[in-house]
C-alpha cells in the first residue's frame, strides 16, 4: 500500500471506529481498493461496509477478492460467509470450518472476532446472517 492509500485507510478506519455511518465510508474504501488492489485489508473492510449497507452482491465480490488475496484471514472468511448467506449462495460451511480451525490454533483471535461481530450487530441489529455465523462459531 502506498503512503497515500495507507493514510486514507488509517483515516477511514478511525472514522469507522468513532462511529461514522458505514455508507459514508464505502467510497473511501473503493478508492483504497482501486489504488491498492492487492491489499486484502481494504477489500475486507469494503465487504464489511457493503454488508452493513445491504449491498450484498457487491459485498460478495469484495469478500471473495479479500479471501483470494489472504486466505488465512478469519475476518475475510466471516465476511464471505455472511455475504454467501445474504445472497443465498453455496459454500458457507468451508469458510466457517476454516475459522473454527483458526480459532483452535490461534485462540487470541476469538476476542478480535467477537468485537467485530458485536460491532456489526450493534450497527445492524437483528442481522440474521451474522447471528447465524456467530452461533456456528460459538462466539
Amino acid at each position: 500500500m502506498d503512503k497515500n492509500s495507507e493514510s486514507l485507510f488509517e483515516n477511514a478506519m478511525a472514522r469507522y471506529q468513532s462511529g461514522e455511518e458505514a455508507s459514508l465510508l464505502i467510497k473511501d474504501f473503493e478508492v483504497i481498493t482501486n489504488s491498492s488492489p492487492n491489499q486484502s485489508a481494504g477489500w475486507t473492510c469494503l465487504a464489511w461496509l457493503q454488508l452493513l449497507c445491504e449491498q450484498n452482491n457487491d459485498a460478495l465480490r469484495s469478500a471473495r477478492i479479500a479471501v483470494k488475496l489472504n486466505a488465512q484471514d478469519p475476518q475475510s472468511r466471516i465476511n464471505l460467509s455472511v455475504a454467501l448467506l445474504e445472497t443465498n449462495s453455496k459454500g458457507v460451511r468451508e469458510h466457517i470450518e476454516f475459522v473454527k480451525r483458526a480459532l483452535l490454533i490461534v485462540p487470541e483471535l476469538e476476542k478480535e472476532l467477537k468485537v467485530s461481530i458485536e460491532d456489526g450487530l450493534e450497527r445492524k441489529p437483528n442481522w440474521d446472517s451474522l447471528n447465524k455465523v456467530k452461533l456456528w462459531l460459538g462466539l
